[in-house]
């Protein structure tokens, strides 16, 4: 079984940008931490700033991966191309914020991806990436055994 996990945009200064917020773990920290759960299951980590290259790493899951884990940061507010991407994606998608983001600004309480992922991770900090692919793995056994 292999799972993309994505990253958007700031995520790369994870540790340094409001760890009050979005905890200490720097993104290798967090990637290393979500790694270590998951020794059968194979992970690959994507992480940009750009919604572009966002959206090329989903197209090109289609065809590598069986599902993906995105957390897409400030895309996830606005973006109707990744919305569009990831509802083209054949491919089960979870979407996972590290803060809760019902409990933060007024903004920050609107996705446009929700309803095109097959669920929702949010306010665990690095651990809800850890639930977001476990859960991503029981739906794909699930499906498998359908």
């Amino acid at each position: 079984m292999k799972i993309l996990i994505i990253n958007g945009p700031n995520l790369n200064l994870l540790g340094q940008r409001k760890p009050e917020v979005y905890g200490q773990y720097t993104l290798k920290e967090l990637n290393a931490f979500v790694r270590e759960h998951f020794n059968k299951i194979e992970l690959d980590f994507f992480q940009s700033n750009h919604e572009g290259e966002i959206i090329d790493s989903i197209h090109n899951a289609m065809e590598n991966f069986d599902g993906i884990v995105i957390n897409p940061g400030a895309l996830t507010h606005y973006s109707y191309s990744l919305r569009d991407a990831i509802e083209a994606c054949a491919l089960p998608v979870i979407e996972v914020h590290l803060s809760n983001v019902a409990a933060r600004e007024s903004f920050r309480k609107i996705s446009v991806i929700s309803d095109v992922c097959s669920g929702t991770v949010s306010g665990f900090g690095a651990y809800g990436y850890v639930l977001a692919v476990q859960g991503l793995i029981n739906q794909l056994k699930r499906t498998k055994q359908e």
